[in-house]
């Protein structure tokens, strides 16, 4: 194919008009027709990807696909099947500038203008930019929780030929960034030379476009033997092919689009992708006035890298706190103006609610919620609740900003933070947000500045509850309720039971904390306790790593006596274990039952009285031995 530029390249296949709504167009705009249908060979996209020649929009979100759906494209593309269009725009026009980025993974010195910009279609282009062309290992999105990772593609030669009997999927392997697969119980996988590659016959992705020189050293390190000429000669006319022969289908924007028109067009062309979000589709809006909604939330994210417990705070929850604070503003307004309470603006914040803010809306609340998040990590410290994992519900963050910046200096008062608590561990221990997140929120906005002022008790404290059954019918140690419960012992001193030293001080060094069983699951299990029993929350407490090592398997009566052996006096112990709200009688004598109608007591007494409740109604029966649960009732007034 001669060389032309790339804009030249994009030549008419099928005009057609796009209907859009009404904007001032630019003075050049004449023809009716908006964007050009064509195709384009594939190497020839990623080279000018390569080049700079092609960029993304600045607006776009980040880098974002998994394994799974990268090995998905390039199976697609070495079957020759289609993996839907692209989207390009035009440049050229002055008077429509966006700023332009590299490509993931890409780094020029001195990058160029680019000839034409990615509207849609970034995930597939990268995926395939950075497998076929760029010579480096590919960059596994895992999500905020978990580090990137980075795959070398490797195509197995002989399952690749038996397709359709072999799945494609199952023919691409991908190789950690030392060219090798570990699979547990199995040999490693070894390419980190292409001999290596040669005799395992797999083929790296990342030579498609240099085929004729790896297969010339194949053939070389074979000596030439016919079944495996034969076999390379298969692969190539089979799969090589494919990739140097796919064509990628363009719609290509016309420069002459106003700015506004782009942005629309974006925004209407991904409403339909369910993993593009409420944040990337504001991003396009707002750039239609200049203004650069990523790199703000970036700024902002750097801001909150301070507060663990703001670690995992999406672009998304940010600005649900903004369109919650905004609606909120527009009711009391409306209020103040005398509005019928049937025709107030209603309090939301899903994602249609965060679609309709407008740049001065989010410009004038930016900074209020930002100090207010960090406001609420302060009020969460209090809670001994540090990182984002020990949070019941990320959605408890979204309401509490907006909550915190209404109250103002209002937050410092203890009566006020008193109140705050019993609504937070009424919506921790209540699971109101496994139900309806958005809702619940607006509703809570609405209810608790008016209770603080005096007015009606909230729904979510009215209506929160927790029984006995429940809570021993609970058996996810990351869930809700007992992350709840975990803050409250770490905020009442728990200690760890080999050290004694408070389980807050433990954290606060980066000691690895985790949720143990207080009666060993492997003792448990000899002793006949069902596992929905041993499992439960009842039976789990904060401690940390080294301590569950010297648990390990054994009765309890047996790593107490061992800790008496390590000089640790009885007092000492008993009083460790009340720590964790267990009474030390049970586990001495080994009682598991009256353990856990104790604990499950005195859990409900602990949790109950951070929601302002009565929960030990439902009292649980004798156990047998002589101790009542009542004992810790008692024990819980003194303390």
């Amino acid at each position: 194919m001669p060389h032309f530029a790339t804009e030249e390249r994009f030549r008419v296949v099928r005009s057609t008009p796009l209907l859009l709504p009404t904007f001032s167009t630019n003075k050049g705009m004449t023809s009716i027709s908006t964007f050009d249908i064509t195709k384009e060979p594939l190497l020839d996209l990623l080279r000018d990807i390569q080049q700079g020649k092609i960029q993304l929009v600045d607006f776009q979100r980040s880098w974002c696909w998994d394994e799974e759906r990268i090995e998905r494209v390039i199976a697609s593309v070495s079957l020759g099947f289609p993996v839907g269009a692209v989207m390009l725009l035009q440049q050229g026009n002055p008077d429509v500038k966006f700023k332009p980025r590299l490509v993931e993974s890409l780094s020029l010195a001195h990058p160029p203008v680019p000839t034409a910009l990615i509207l849609d279609g970034q995930q597939r282009l990268t995926s395939l930019f950075m497998s076929l062309l760029s010579d480096q290992p590919v960059r596994i999105n895992r999500g905020k929780r978990y580090s990137p990772e980075q795959r070398w593609y490797y195509i197995d030669i002989a399952q690749a030929l038996d397709y359709p009997h072999t799945d494609r999927r199952d023919a691409i392997w991908g190789l950690t960034v030392d060219k090798k697969l570990y699979r547990p119980g199995q040999p490693v996988i070894d390419c980190s030379t292409p001999k290596k590659e040669f005799e395992l016959d797999l083929f790296p992705i990342s030579q498609v476009f240099n085929f004729p020189q790896w297969r010339s050293q194949y053939c070389k390190y074979w000596h030439y033997d016919p079944p495996k000429l034969a076999l390379i000669e298969q692969f190539e006319a089979t799969v090589i092919k494919k990739f140097e022969h796919y064509q990628m289908g363009l719609f290509v924007l016309r420069a002459e689009l106003p700015k506004e028109a782009v942005c629309y067009i974006f925004e209407e062309n991904n409403k339909r992708q369910c993993e593009l979000t409420h944040f990337d589709l504001l991003t396009s809006s707002f750039a239609a006035t200049d203004f650069d909604l990523r790199s703000d939330w970036i700024a902002r994210e750097k801001r909150f890298s301070s507060h663990p417990v703001l670690r995992l705070l999406k672009p998304t929850d940010f600005l649900q706190a903004i369109a919650l604070m905004v609606n909120y503003a527009r009711r009391v307004n409306a209020q103040q103006r005398g509005c019928h309470p049937d025709k107030l603006p209603k309090v939301a914040c899903n994602r249609q609610d965060v679609l309709r803010l407008e740049l001065e809306q989010y410009q004038c609340w930016i900074e209020p919620i930002t100090a207010a998040f960090e406001e609420a990590a302060r009020f969460l410290h209090t809670q001994a609740i540090f990182d984002a994992d020990d949070l019941p519900y990320p959605m408890q963050l979204v309401v509490m900003a907006p909550l915190f910046a209404i109250l103002g200096e209002g937050t410092k008062l203890d009566r006020v933070r008193q109140r705050i608590e019993q609504w937070f561990y009424c919506e921790a221990a209540s699971g109101i947000y496994s139900r309806s997140r958005e809702g619940t929120a607006a509703k809570n906005l609405l209810e608790v500045p008016q209770w603080l002022k005096g007015g009606e008790t909230p729904t979510t404290v009215r209506e929160a509850h927790l029984t006995a059954e429940r809570l021993q019918s609970l058996v996810n140690s990351q869930g809700a309720t007992y992350r709840a419960i975990a803050a409250l012992l770490r905020r009442d001193g728990a200690l760890d039971f080999v050290s004694g030293e408070p389980i807050t001080a433990a954290r606060y060094f980066d000691e690895k904390i985790e949720n143990h069983h207080i009666f060993p699951q492997d003792w448990c299990k000899r002793q006949g306790i069902p596992r929905s029993r041993y499992n439960s929350i009842i039976n789990r407490t904060p401690l940390t790593a080294k301590t569950n090592k010297l648990l390990g398997g054994k009765a309890p009566s047996v790593y107490l006596a061992q800790l008496k052996a390590q000089g640790m006096s009885r007092q000492r112990i008993d009083e460790i274990l009340r720590s964790h709200l267990i009474e030390p009688t049970t586990l001495h004598n080994d009682d598991f039952e009256a353990f856990f109608a104790a604990r499950t007591q005195a859990l409900l007494a602990k949790i109950g009285t951070a929601m302002g409740k009565d929960l030990v109604g439902e009292s649980l029966p004798d156990s047998g031995n002589g101790f009542h649960p009542k004992t810790f009732n008692d024990y819980q007034a003194g303390r």
